[in-house]
């Protein structure tokens, strides 16, 4: 049985910005559980969403959340970062 139904329409509005609230815990308790897996395939989830939020929606999102997302995604997971799964050397 599939996980998402196709007839589920995308979220919106004040459920966008819950969602995305709720996806940045998501995140952040990974991060506290060192479960760097989860932590980022919830902040790519996050930063997703966020993305598609006008400016007036993102200012919903509380600055405390907006500011661990910017923060890990710039220090711990910018492009200068190896990427999981690569050799060392």
């Amino acid at each position: 049985m599939p996980r998402h139904s196709s007839n589920v329409p995308p979220l919106s509005g004040p459920a966008l910005v819950k969602e995305v609230c709720r996806r940045i815990r998501l995140a952040r308790s990974a991060w506290d559980a060192h479960r760097n897996q989860a932590c980022r395939r919830e902040r790519e989830r996050a930063l997703a969403l966020y993305a598609t939020l006008d400016e007036a929606a993102k200012e919903q999102v509380p600055q405390v959340l907006r500011v661990w997302l910017r923060y890990r995604s710039e220090k711990y997971f910018g492009a200068h970062r190896t990427p999981p799964g690569s050799p060392r050397q």
